[in-house]
């Protein structure tokens, strides 16, 4: 039976440094969260941004910012106002003909309604998954976020709609990737980050398990599991914790892009993994060694 994958003992030095010399303003740039920055000061107007663009993360990130800032022109920048404040037949009207693969404006006319409702009960997505956190933990949390989003099983919901926002709970135990995103996004202030949220502490966060992150983390030894689902998402994110128990996702950002812009080329490549301060850590590079 093979030996399981484990970073050497130097992993939190080595990852440390990757973040300290990791290029931020260049994959900001590149993220979808880059498009939420002008929302930072209205904890409102960034949590109905962060949930329509978290919804949306579905594919390469060029797409994925161009389909929201579609979104925004067709808001005129305001999406509280003339999506979620406006009438149902205003909402439909702006969206007719929006998509972003599979997903179409009267899923997203219908996700407007379901916030307009949350708001006028005087809740907040924040106080929803708070609810949820503080009775079933960050799964909980999920769970209750996603159950408000989806909202009654009803005729006029959109065929398809619910599936956007599936639970940890869920039989399938889903990795939850884009709500845990949003999340994420939320919480934590420290940049690319937006931090409106203050009853959620950062040490209850859990990773948001990409495809990029998680063939990294794996690579890496912070996982075994072949699936990502979201027992995955927990072993990663234990991992995690064991280097910074206050912000177990600090590094979430860093591995992810290092996937994303082929810093990480997924293959040995000495030119491009020589250099690289995790490399002895790599399941890739186990056994072999390098020139100095």
């Amino acid at each position: 039976m093979a030996t399981a994958h484990r970073p050497t003992p130097e992993f939190p030095q080595h990852l440390r440094a990757l973040y300290e010399k990791f290029p931020f303003d260049r994959s900001i740039a590149e993220d979808p969260v880059a498009g939420l920055q002008g929302f930072r000061s209205d904890p409102r107007r960034a949590e109905v941004a962060g949930i329509f663009a978290a919804t949306l993360a579905i594919g390469n990130t060029t797409a994925i910012r161009g389909s929201f800032a579609e979104l925004l022109r067709r808001a005129d920048g305001d999406l509280v106002t003339h999506l979620v404040d406006a009438p149902a037949r205003e909402r439909a009207r702006r969206l007719q003909g929006f998509r972003h693969r599979w997903i179409r404006g009267d899923q997203m006319a219908f996700l407007a309604g379901r916030l307009h409702a949350l708001h006028a009960s005087g809740s907040s997505l924040e106080q929803v998954f708070a609810d949820g956190l503080a009775s079933g933990g960050f799964a909980g949390g999920l769970d209750r976020l996603s159950q408000s989003l989806r909202g009654p099983k009803v005729t006029s919901t959109p065929p398809g709609y619910r599936i956007l926002f599936p639970s940890p709970l869920d039989d399938a135990g889903s990795a939850c990737k884009r709500l845990t995103l949003f999340v994420r996004w939320m919480v934590r202030t420290d940049p690319p980050d937006l931090g409106v949220w203050t009853t959620v502490p950062t040490s209850v966060l859990r990773i948001p398990l990409d495809q990029h992150t998680y063939w990294i983390a794996y690579h890496l030894g912070l996982t075994g599991r072949r699936t990502r689902n979201w027992r995955t998402v927990e072993e990663v994110t234990e991992a995690l914790r064991a280097i910074d128990a206050d912000d177990p996702v600090k590094y979430d950002f860093v591995l992810c892009h290092t996937g994303i812009s082929g810093d990480c080329p997924k293959h040995r490549d000495l030119a491009v993994c020589g250099p690289c301060v995790v490399r002895p850590d790599c399941r890739l590079w186990r056994g072999r060694r390098v020139a100095a």
